[in-house]
């Protein structure tokens, strides 16, 4: 099968994701020595959504693309996965990631350099969302607004917020963001979406010392 993913140019703005366009690298290895992404794999294939055939995704602050790996993974029908983040170095180690793994793939995956609180999208254009470590970086309300304008009616949002944590603590001053209380998650959640299901990782995965997965629906 031809190859789809990464089709697209990634724009580049000035001082944008500056930060991270720093530490893209040590991000990138901080997340693959703890099995993050097979963690999130693991997740997904015990959860599958109902998606439609050729279901547009939004990769909301994709980072260095583990999310978007996960996907093209565990996806059984074709789906076009839109990746957003702020960070063009990151972005950049997204896209080579998904040319590396996924020669072949009946996917098609887009980068592109955006903010999740002003999404170059149309409203109600995805069929399902995910986001991890993107809405600890902005306020929670317009980051759950800006999310909910470009999903459709019906549509789901996968959120793996931050969760307090000694372990959340140092990967807040490794990585500058703020985590979100528990219950300011749930409240801004609930606003825009009906809750469908709230995840606890295992004790074992490292991403559970860190991360929670809140499973939403657009109503």
């Amino acid at each position: 099968m031809k190859n789809n993913a990464a089709t697209e140019t990634i724009a580049t703005d000035a001082g944008a994701g500056s930060f991270y366009d720093s530490i893209a690298h040590l991000y990138d290895l901080t997340f693959r020595f703890n099995q993050y992404g097979r963690s999130l794999e693991r997740y997904l294939r015990d959860n599958l959504l109902p998606l439609p055939a050729n279901a547009a995704i939004l990769d909301a602050g994709c980072g260095t693309g583990l999310l978007t790996l996960a996907l093209l993974k565990v996806l059984e029908r074709p789906a076009h996965i839109h990746a957003i983040d702020l960070s063009a170095s990151s972005l950049v180690k997204a896209q080579r990631a998904v040319m590396d793994n996924f020669p072949h793939t009946k996917h098609s995956a887009s980068f592109a350099q955006a903010n999740v609180l002003a999404l170059p999208f149309s409203n109600d254009s995805f069929e399902l969302i995910v986001t991890s470590g993107a809405l600890e970086y902005v306020p929670l309300e317009d980051g759950m607004a800006e999310l909910a304008r470009v999903l459709a009616p019906g549509g789901y949002l996968l959120h793996l917020p931050v969760r307090p944590s000694p372990a959340s603590k140092l990967l807040e001053v490794m990585f500058r963001f703020k985590t979100h209380p528990p219950r300011l998650v749930a409240e801004h959640t609930s606003r825009h979406f009906r809750v469908v299901a709230h995840h606890r990782f295992l004790p074992f995965e490292p991403i559970g010392w860190t991360k929670t997965a809140v499973l939403a629906q657009k109503i």
